[in-house]
């Protein structure tokens, strides 16, 4: 004899009928609801090969909110909280990059662009006005 346990409890549903929960089995149920009144309302109007890809154009979406789970949400949640990420609670993201590496330098780089349009070395003058301060208090 062999027991079927889950490895997240979570995951765990009762079934009702045919290996199916009641949310699965509501939800086909009224897909299948859904098909018989499409095929006996379009049958008269178009071809029995249009009808039945109407029926089933019809029944997914009530096949799918049965059956699909996206992100461990149901159907219901996920309109619910797209619809308050989209519509009602919505927020603008952007993205300001900022180089902390450019602005921690950005006086060393300056001098630089001095010393290249000027032609002469910064940091040999540098050199020169430390030693003229220590003579200078000497």
């Amino acid at each position: 004899m062999e027991v079927k346990i889950n490895r997240e409890i979570r995951n765990y549903t009762e079934s009702l009928i045919f290996g199916l929960s009641l949310r699965q089995c509501v939800f086909s149920a009224l897909a299948i609801g859904v098909a018989i009144v499409l095929y006996f309302v379009l049958k008269p109007h178009v071809e029995t090969e249009t009808v039945s890809w109407m029926c089933i154009l019809g029944v997914a979406p009530f096949a799918a909110m049965g059956f699909i789970r996206y992100h461990g949400m149901n159907c219901e949640q996920f309109l619910w909280a797209w619809f308050r990420s989209e519509i009602l609670e919505p927020k603008r993201l952007s993205f300001r990059p900022t180089n902390y590496y450019y602005e921690a330098l950005k006086g060393t780089l300056a001098e630089h662009e001095k010393e290249i349009l000027s032609g002469k070395p910064a940091h040999k003058a540098r050199k020169r006005k430390a030693g003229k301060k220590e003579e200078h208090h000497a």
